[in-house]
């Protein structure tokens, strides 16, 4: 099984959010209007799925076939340390993040499809099978939401079998005063045993972070996610230090040595891979092992749970996966059998690789045309 032939695309989106009205362009946050979709071809005729999201994205579709394919074409598919050992070599050797990050992150995730499919298992399975299920968590609180449409929606999913939630701060006009009444609203809308996470963005400062951790303690916070500016590790183990509420970080991050980071300055409690961003499957693995040596959980941050939810199940300490609302409408729409949460929890697919069917009209349809 020899790599033939990747094609990378463009594609766009837009989504409806539960209690608005209309459709907003993207599938997340203002600037998530694109992702890149992938497809590895074998010589043979194998063909497996990758997908990245939208930093960059023209970029890592010119990397994927003007730099990528000439390197590991006629490489066999299995060789998956070979392949990242070329990668590396040939065109990342001082562990930048970032284009080529997520472009291998596309490859690896079609590599392992395909493997997967060969072998007749999962990829969790491939992994390591430590489960064949994950619980999942919703992202539901959406900036657009006022305070009432946000206890509203909270309720809405916790009806909906979801004993995990979260919501995103640091972007109210508000500011940190704003987000504390908001977390506040969410936990009296669904009581004391519903987890709640909270996700910035990494778009405060210390002091602000600093201020709302302070306020919401005792709010019985799950997690508080990518808090602070560039994901400051030096900065991220003085606010553990300062507060109760355990802080993840990692979802962005392109490579094992940038995760452990956090690890060395004992930054965080959750380590946050994501396949998509950090080199696929193969580099994700290599994270959870590290996390695993220091007894630390890995959860899933940055979305895209169709993907993300093999590396829980396969790893040991795989723990709980994002559905993302925005980035589950696009694994809807792209698929034909996307798998869907019952009572808060996510089953791997019995079908082999990633387990998913590509909808080629849907493929088609959100396709946009570049150069």
């Amino acid at each position: 099984m020899r790599i033939g032939n990747i094609t990378a695309s463009l594609h766009g989106f837009s989504i409806e959010i539960p209690l608005l009205e209309g459709r907003i362009d993207g599938y997340g946050r203002e600037e998530q209007k694109h992702f890149v979709f992938c497809i590895v071809e074998t010589e043979d005729g194998h063909r497996g799925y990758g997908l990245t999201g939208h930093f960059l994205a023209q970029s890592v579709i010119v990397a994927l076939h003007e730099h990528i394919l000439p390197l590991v074409k006629g490489m066999d598919v299995r060789d998956v340390e070979k392949i990242h050992q070329k990668v590396w070599k040939g065109l990342n050797p001082r562990a930048m993040t970032g284009t080529i990050s997520m472009a291998l992150s596309c490859l690896d995730i079609a590599l392992w499809d395909i493997m997967g499919k060969d072998a007749n298992r999962s990829v969790a399975q491939l992994l390591g099978n430590a489960r064949d299920r994950v619980p999942a968590y919703c992202t539901f609180g959406f900036p657009q939401y006022d305070r009432e449409q946000l206890a509203e929606a909270a309720k809405l999913h916790v009806a909906n079998g979801f004993g995990a939630l979260k919501s995103v701060v640091a972007v109210d006009k508000g500011g940190w005063r704003e987000d504390a009444h908001r977390v506040q609203v969410i936990r009296e809308a669904v009581g004391p045993d519903v987890d709640i996470m909270i996700d910035a963005n990494y778009l405060f400062n210390p002091v602000e972070a600093g201020y709302l951790c302070r306020d919401i303690e005792d709010c019985r916070i799950t997690w508080f996610e990518e808090p602070l500016m560039q994901n400051d590790a030096r900065a991220l183990a003085h606010l553990r230090k300062s507060t109760r509420i355990p802080l993840a970080a990692g979802q962005m991050e392109g490579h094992r040595w940038r995760l452990r980071e956090f690890i060395d300055h004992q930054a965080i409690d959750i380590l946050q891979p994501n396949v998509t961003y950090c080199g696929g499957f193969t580099e994700a693995r290599k994270a959870a092992h590290l996390a695993q040596t220091y007894n630390m959980p890995i959860a899933n941050g940055g979305g895209w749970p169709l993907f993300n939810m093999h590396l829980l199940a396969g790893m040991m300490n795989g723990w709980i996966v994002e559905w993302h609302l925005g980035m589950v409408a696009v694994g809807e729409t792209m698929f034909t059998d996307a798998p869907k949460p019952v009572d808060g929890w996510l089953e791997i697919p019995k079908r082999p690789g990633l387990g998913l069917t590509l909808d080629e009209d849907a493929y088609r349809d959100t396709r946009i045309k570049i150069g």
